[in-house]
C-alpha cells in the first residue's frame, strides 16, 4: 500500500496510467463491453463501481484541455433515453476537474474502432447500459 492512492486503483491500472502519454486514451468499460477483442492491454476491475473508478483515475490523470471533447461516450441506439449513469459521470468529471466538460457521442459502431485504438481498456462489472467512457489524457 502507498499513501494517498485509492485502493480501487490496482497496481496494473496505476502502471497503465503512468505509462500513458499526452493524447493517449483509456476506456472504462461496463460489464457488457467486448474488452478482450478491443486491444492488447486489458485491465480487470471486477466489482469496482465505475463512477468510483472514474473518480480515482481523475485524481491522477488530467484530461486533455486542448481538445473540446476529452471524454467520449457510446450513445444509445434508436429511441433509447439518455443513460442515467451519464449524469453521475458529469458530476464526477466536473468535481474532479473543475471544468464543465461536454462529451463527444459516438454510435456503438464508431465507438468500437476508437476503443481498439485506445492505450488500454479497463473492464468493470458495471451493469448500467451505455456506461462505456473513453478518456483522453492531458498534460500535468
Amino acid at each position: 500500500m502507498l499513501k494517498g492512492i485509492p485502493p480501487i486503483l490496482t497496481p496494473d491500472l496505476f502502471d497503465i496510467l503512468m505509462r500513458m502519454g499526452h493524447g493517449d486514451e483509456i476506456v472504462l468499460a461496463d460489464g457488457n463491453f467486448p474488452g478482450e477483442t478491443m486491444g492488447q492491454r486489458v485491465i480487470w476491475e471486477n466489482g469496482a463501481d465505475i463512477c468510483d473508478l472514474l473518480g480515482a483515475v481523475l485524481e491522477f490523470m488530467p484530461l486533455d484541455e486542448s481538445e473540446p471533447y476529452p471524454a467520449i461516450l457510446m450513445k444509445p441506439g434508436g429511441d433509447e433515453p439518455t443513460p442515467p449513469i451519464w449524469e453521475k459521470y458529469t458530476s464526477v468529471l466536473n468535481q474532479k476537474s473543475g471544468i464543465a466538460w461536454e462529451y463527444e457521442l459516438l454510435s456503438r459502431f464508431e465507438f468500437y474502432p476508437r476503443a481498439q485504438e485506445a492505450f488500454a481498456v479497463v473492464m468493470t462489472s458495471e451493469k448500467a447500459k451505455y456506461a462505456n467512457i473513453i478518456l483522453r489524457k492531458g498534460v500535468v
